[in-house]
């Protein structure tokens, strides 16, 4: 098999290929665990926020693409509430779940500011 990139040839065999997808699939399909929640990259391209442990679909939220969750948050207020994200369309402990994720990942440049009501604040905007 032969595998352009940036216009450089290389030649792999059949097992380095195989390795590559097999590599390639897992970076593109993985799942972070953070301390409250967790989210994944599915193979269909679709991103799932969830309450880390959960075992059931209401404490999770499926977004089309990560880029949905990114336009989310670029909506939202510089400071920010469940209600905030609850605009959205998205109900109950999802809203939650939201709002920690959102102050989790990296992607992300917020931080909880309060607990009671949950809170969380852009920073640098």
């Amino acid at each position: 098999m032969t595998l352009t990139l940036d216009g450089a040839e290389r030649r792999l065999s059949r097992e380095a290929a195989r390795t590559l997808r097999d590599e390639l699939a897992e970076a593109l399909t993985r799942r972070r665990e953070f301390l409250y929640t967790a989210g994944e990259h599915r193979e269909d391209g679709s991103y799932v926020v969830e309450r880390r442990g959960a075992d059931s679909a209401g404490h999770s939220k499926v977004f089309e693409r990560f880029t949905a969750l990114e336009r989310l948050y670029s909506r939202l207020p510089r400071e920010f509430t469940a209600e905030d994200v609850g605009r959205s369309g998205l109900t109950g402990g999802r809203r939650h779940i939201l709002v920690r994720h959102l102050a989790e990942h990296p992607a992300f440049d917020c931080e909880l500011v309060s607990r009671q009501p949950l809170t969380a604040r852009k920073r640098g905007a």
